[in-house]
């Protein structure tokens, strides 16, 4: 099973768009994803609710594919959180994990993408080696929350491609 990770609790941010062109594309492809949202999660509480997400979304997965947008030269706290109140062995132990940064800037969070693959590596994530960097990603969409771009999307379709021979079936 494939989940997709949109990596921010942002409201209607581009990390969410980018993450459904991924679901969307993948679709294309003949390949089912779910995509989790971390926008109305909460990662500091590990009630009920966030036991279901465990059981129901992130134990199941054996394929994660992280949208995370840079915040401040790294990734975003919610999705560090994620990690550090979940149960950790059953969750992330021995699965795999296709990273994309995004940002309105010129690096596409290429210094977040290494510190969540450290992290991921931690909690025994073998990350594929080509992690997408995508910039000026505001410039790169429609209003509709499409990527208009036709070079990041023949990079997201290679990158999917790499990820799916990989083993993500």
């Amino acid at each position: 099973m494939i989940t997709i990770i949109s990596g921010t609790n942002r409201i209607g941010s581009n990390t969410h768009k980018i993450a459904k062109e991924y679901q969307r594309i993948l679709e294309e492809k003949g390949v089912k994803a779910g995509l989790f949202s971390l926008e109305a999660v909460n990662v500091m509480q590990n009630d009920a609710e966030f036991k279901r997400i465990e059981n129901e979304i992130l134990v199941p997965t054996t394929h994660f594919i992280i949208i995370s947008p840079e915040y401040n030269g790294s990734f975003p706290g919610v999705l560090k959180m994620l990690f550090d109140s979940s149960r950790s062995h059953d969750i992330w132990f021995h699965k795999k994990a296709l990273l994309t940064g995004v940002s309105t800037g010129r690096a596409g969070n290429l210094r977040g993408m290494d510190h969540l693959a450290d992290v991921l590596n931690y909690v025994k994530i073998t990350v594929h080696p080509n992690r997408l960097p995508i910039s000026i990603v505001d410039k790169l969409l429609s209003p509709e929350g499409k990527i208009t771009d036709i070079y990041t999307l023949s990079a997201i379709d290679q990158q999917l491609d790499e990820f799916i021979n990989w083993g993500a079936l």
